[in-house]
């Protein structure tokens, strides 16, 4: 049988954008699919300790702090450190397997839990396993995809995300009617399918060619590319001689401690970028919103059980239609002006969700407020629920590619679980000061992005390099990205470059 099911160019593509949408799909599935459960009866009465709902008045406090733990575990941190050091290890592929088999294993554990510590222990396997999937899906779509299409491709991130989070809770609004505990515990278990799913056909699609160069397996690599690039013999060609370029500017045998390091190549600076990008994901407020979304619509704008739940999954299409819009918009527009304008446009919504929620007992206002939750998910995906991950995968040089994009997701996996704490906190007394802060931070990202992300839009990921190699401190990175004509690596000045950067490195040895 032909590799890759005989598909080549555009179809190959598709079928690589197909397996990472899945992907993505069970973390947005895994992200709502247990807040969509905490309302079913069976589900309190089998673990009191996280009831919220009929807990003593003086115990609610303590009760909500225990389930956030227990809803959001740390371990996707560790999942997604793990692609640090397995990602150029065992290869993109073997990585996104293994994640999805510990994802199986997550699901069956939390569907079959009959106590608190065992559900527990279901979301600390999921979390790793989900970590390690977010982690490394991007990168290695992203190597895969062409300059002039890598944006919409990774960036539908918020369309499948926006899937598994609408279809989690769709899912356990319809199993709510059902009696007995299969009422939680089949849609617990489904994210387990869509794993399943990812591993039976990630290992019928390519390798990452600049992965399989890094490992000195370069008729492989040329392979891929011309399977990728068929009936252009050219194109390959540039492909292999910039990836190799960029394999010059880079150190031999670098360790994961040079990421730390400025160097000629300003590593620190690009891992900065990557890290400080999910920090703001994770501020915009969306992971709180989305775990207690039904929460939110019964306890905070009191709405009805029914209604509240309907609400809750209905609201998550609209990630999905702010998907589309990012993945039409990013390459025609670039990173930066989606990312400015989704953080302005949150910070709007939040302001008015403030107002209307001020306003205690008002039906009217209630229902105005769920326009604003609606489009405050619609832009929010338009700017950040994938820009962040398609970011950190092209301003990571090629030889510490999985190793920066690992630690950034481990930070927005940190950041997730500290925003999920502080919610139950803000939450319970007040959405109106929930909101405030939200506010607040959305509107500091604005700044934060024009002065110091430079776009990477039309750009090879070895093209990125040389934005990096000739900028001198972080404060000039945009504007030599703004004056950098795009053009490929074997350019003149590229090699230059290069050869700049083999000197400094040679003075170094010597």
């Amino acid at each position: 049988m032909a590799p890759y099911f005989g598909l080549t160019g555009t179809k190959l593509h598709a079928a690589i954008w197909a397996e990472s949408c899945v992907s993505i799909a069970i973390f947005g599935y895994a992200t709502a699919s247990a807040g969509g459960v905490l309302n079913i009866p069976s589900f309190r009465k089998q673990f009191p300790l996280i009831d919220v709902t009929d807990a003593p008045e003086n115990e609610k406090h303590r009760v909500s702090l225990i389930q956030g733990f227990a809803l959001y575990t740390l371990l996707g941190v560790f999942g997604a450190l793990a692609c640090t050091f397995l990602g150029d290890r065992l290869g993109r592929r073997l990585t996104i397997f293994i994640a999805a088999g510990i994802v199986v294993i997550g699901a069956l554990l939390m569907a079959t839990s009959y106590s608190f510590a065992q559900f527990v222990v279901a979301r600390i396997v999921l979390g790793l396993g989900v970590g390690g999937i977010v982690a490394t899906v991007p990168v290695w779509q992203s190597e895969l995809s062409r300059a002039e299409s890598r944006g919409s491709h990774v960036s539908s991130f918020g369309i499948f995300c926006g899937t598994g989070l609408s279809l989690a809770l769709w899912i356990s609004f319809g199993m709510s009617f059902t009696s007995g505990s299969v009422s939680w515990r089949f849609p617990l278990c489904f994210s387990g399918a869509l794993a399943i799913i990812v591993m039976c056909f990630i290992f019928k699609l390519p390798e990452s060619p600049r992965w399989l160069k890094l490992r000195d397996r370069h008729d492989e690599a040329r392979q891929v590319l011309e399977r990728l690039h068929p009936g252009d013999p050219d194109i390959v060609e540039k492909e292999i001689e910039d990836i190799e370029l960029a394999l010059r500017i880079s150190v031999d045998h670098v360790s994961l401690l040079s990421m730390f390091s400025m160097g000629p190549q300003r590593l620190f600076h690009r891992v900065m970028l990557a890290c400080v990008v999910q920090i703001m994901l994770q501020f915009t407020g969306v992971n709180a919103i989305a775990f207690y979304t039904p929460t939110i619509y019964a306890s905070q704008l009191h709405f009805p059980a029914v209604e509240a739940g309907a609400l809750a999954a209905a609201s998550q299409a609209c990630l999905i239609l702010g998907g589309i819009m990012c993945a039409f918009t990013v390459d025609r527009f670039g990173r930066r002006p989606l990312m400015m304008f989704s953080a302005a446009a949150m910070s709007i919504c939040f302001v008015c969700v403030t107002a209307l929620t001020s306003q205690p007992n008002n039906q009217a206002a209630s229902k105005a407020a769920v326009f604003f939750l609606f489009l405050y998910y619609v832009v929010y995906t338009v700017g950040y629920i994938g820009i962040p991950f398609l970011y950190a995968s092209e301003v990571a040089p090629v030889q510490l590619r999985a190793a920066v994009c690992g630690l950034s997701t481990a930070i927005s996996w940190l950041f997730n679980f500290l925003v999920c704490q502080l919610c139950r906190i803000l939450i319970s007394p007040s959405l109106t000061l929930y909101s405030i802060v939200y506010t607040v931070l959305n509107a500091t990202f604005v700044p934060i992005v024009y002065f110091f992300y430079p776009e990477t839009a039309g750009r090879s990921l070895e093209e990125i390099d040389a934005i990096f190699t000739g900028s001198k401190s972080i404060f000039d990175t945009v504007k030599v990205a703004n004056k950098m004509p795009k053009m490929h690596l074997t350019d003149v000045g590229y090699e230059r470059k290069a050869e700049e950067a083999e000197r400094v490195d040679d003075t170094k040895d010597a």
